[in-house]
């Protein structure tokens, strides 16, 4: 059997328990509907308001299954709706989407439900390219990335594993395209005449005097005469012939003259370089763009939806294990705290990930996959005290390998609803954090009173501060590059994330040592890292980076504050509630409630500084 067949064969054995119950739900209006199927193959521009709304708004359900939060999901609707001159009204929550679509003849409302919840940043950053794609086949230009070649190009590839790899090849041979375009330009003549009427110039003025289009078409027409003249002289024709024939030098360079002039005027019209194409030129006819059929459009959303993860269960285990020590590291650990976490936590990670492919209930899957990282934690630590007696007295290090189910998307995205005063989804979504974390905590207690555990904190190190710092910078490092992996971001993109996280954290964690509260640290720490996702992106998109590079900021943001959450305040209060201890279970709680509300606040005040969409309530 061969290996093609060997992971079918296994991917239906996964799914042959779920799909004994799916057959009895419907979380979606079916694409073979007779209203869809007519305009199946009819440009999407020309099909009727139900094919159009099953563009808009599956393009917003799989944004919603991808993790990210309702303004999001709203931004991405209707940025497909705008060039199909579709309205639309969305309430979006948590797993479902109630979406009223109208054409100013018809409309539709249609609604759609999810059977769970999670995250996929890599999915995030390709319906950004296809929007891209999307709107520029349409004729209104691309709105997010700057050189909308990449998204087509992209679009075109998504049959390939590594998107992102296809992004940075087409971004190569863009750089190399326009090199070679400038090499050609250098012969131009119009750039010729600019010279020559620079080097105009009197040595005197302190600065170049201005070029007004009558110097330059001035200095182009002698330049044209002249070589007009040599080229009739050498055919030997006479005047009369050249003149009846339309030849004459005068003719000649009139019509070098008029297209020079209307080259300039091109040049001059284009729009600034901040600017939209499609803000720059909102009336360019949309009959000259090649379009999208119904077809294309669903065709490539079903090559974005089936995408298979970037990383093996394995691999993602290892990731979740390197995040997780390193998480211990940043909150005062020792290596023998590292090494128990680093064990339970790539064991959990790679049994839940084993779990969920069998569409398993979320909330079932975390109680298991805690407590066995939980076990394995101590269990390790426990074989190591037979060599090394020290290690049996880290018992806090059982929490660290917990870390790896801290719904950190739902909980930052959550607090970005709010902020934009959209309280149902927000609600929904620190509703879901809390529950989560309830059955993760739960299981965790129970292990730890099965096996004797008394957590306490971590020792002291006594490091260096210098030597502490640059070991926090390295650890900040790798975990958000873990956690990046986790939420299954390409390579590239877990690199910016993890250098965000880098600059980031150490700074919030030196700043609390210097006697900063911890709430401040994290306010602080957030509102820093949303600047460098914002700086980042207008880097890319005023072209000082290269365009591959251009990935949405929730995905940069969240994994590299992720790593900032409170999880063993959280985790201490829900152990010491289980002993009935409830003085200290709601200091604990409350230390984390007040970081944990920080740090959205402090991505969503980035956002307002940086985003006119956020700064203005319209």
């Amino acid at each position: 059997m061969s290996e093609q067949n060997k992971e079918e064969a296994e991917h239906g054995a996964q799914l042959q328990g779920a799909s004994a119950v799916s057959k009895f739900h419907t979380h979606s209006i079916p694409l073979d509907m007779e209203d869809i199927e007519r305009d199946w193959d009819k440009p999407v521009t020309e099909a009727g308001i139900a094919a159009k709304t099953s563009v808009i708004v599956r393009v917003g359900m799989l944004d919603l299954a991808a993790g990210t939060g309702s303004f999001r999901v709203r931004e991405m609707m209707h940025r497909i709706a705008y060039p199909l001159g579709v309205h639309v009204r969305a309430d979006v929550n948590l797993t479902d989407i109630e979406a009223s679509c109208t054409d100013g003849k018809d409309r539709i409302t249609e609604v759609v439900d999810l059977p769970t919840t999670g995250v996929n940043t890599e999915r995030i950053w390709l319906l950004e390219h296809f929007a891209d794609w999307f709107n520029v086949n349409l004729g209104t230009g691309s709105m997010y990335h700057r050189q909308a070649d990449v998204s087509e190009g992209l679009m075109e590839h998504l049959d390939q594993k590594d998107a992102s790899q296809v992004s940075a090849d087409l971004s190569k041979q863009l750089r190399a395209q326009k090199k070679s375009k400038q090499r050609a330009q250098q012969d131009d003549p119009v750039l010729d005449v600019l010279e020559e009427v620079s080097a105009q110039t009197e040595e005197s003025e302190p600065v170049a005097r201005p070029l007004h289009l009558h110097d330059i078409e001035e200095a182009q027409y002698r330049a044209d005469y002249a070589a007009a003249v040599s080229a009739a002289s050498a055919t030997g024709a006479s005047a009369a012939d050249r003149e009846s024939q339309g030849a004459s030098p005068a003719s000649t360079v009139r019509k070098r003259r008029e297209e020079a002039r209307n080259r300039i005027k091109e040049r001059a019209s284009k729009p600034p370089k901040e600017y939209a194409e499609h803000f720059a030129d909102p009336g360019r006819d949309a009959g000259n763009q090649s379009g999208v059929t119904v077809r294309q459009a669903h065709e490539r959303l079903d090559m974005i939806e089936r995408r298979k993860p970037l990383y093996s269960p394995l691999f993602a285990g290892l990731a979740s294990a390197c995040a997780c020590a390193s998480f211990v590291f940043l909150l005062g650990g020792g290596p023998f705290d590292m090494i128990g976490a680093f064990v339970g936590a790539g064991l959990g990670h790679w049994l839940r990930r084993k779990l969920f492919a069998h569409h398993l209930n979320q909330f079932f899957v975390t109680f298991v996959c805690v407590a066995v990282a939980a076990l394995a934690c101590t269990g390790t630590l426990r074989l190591i005290g037979l060599y090394n007696p020290v290690a049996l007295q880290h018992d806090t290090a059982y929490i660290g390998a917990m870390l790896f189910v801290i719904p950190g998307f739902p909980l930052i995205t959550g607090g970005l609803d709010m902020a934009k005063i959209d309280f149902p989804s927000g609600v929904q979504r620190i509703t879901y954090v809390l529950c989560i974390i309830l059955m993760a905590t739960l299981a965790g207690w129970m292990v730890a009173s099965i096996v004797h555990l008394n957590p306490e904190g971590f020792e002291p190190l006594g490091l260096n501060p210098v030597v502490n710092c640059l070991l926090r910078m390295v650890f900040a490092f790798i975990g958000v590059w873990g956690f990046s992996v986790m939420f299954n971001s390409p390579q590239r993109m877990c690199l910016v994330a993890a250098t965000i996280g880098l600059i980031t954290d150490t700074l919030r964690l030196e700043i609390v040592d210097a006697g900063v509260p911890a709430e401040a640290g994290a306010f602080i720490g957030a509102l820093l890292a949303g600047l460098l996702a914002s700086a980042w992106r207008s880097a890319v998109r005023r072209g000082w980076l290269a365009p591959h590079l251009g990935y949405p900021r929730i995905c940069l943001t969240v994994p590299s504050i992720v790593i900032m959450v409170p999880g063993l305040y959280m985790y201490q209060a829900m152990f010491h509630l289980g002993q009935f201890d409830t003085l200290n279970a709601l200091d604990w709680a409350f230390r984390a409630f007040m970081v944990i509300i920080c740090l959205p606040i402090g991505l969503a005040m980035a956002r307002v500084i940086t985003d006119k969409s956020w700064r203005y309530d319209i």
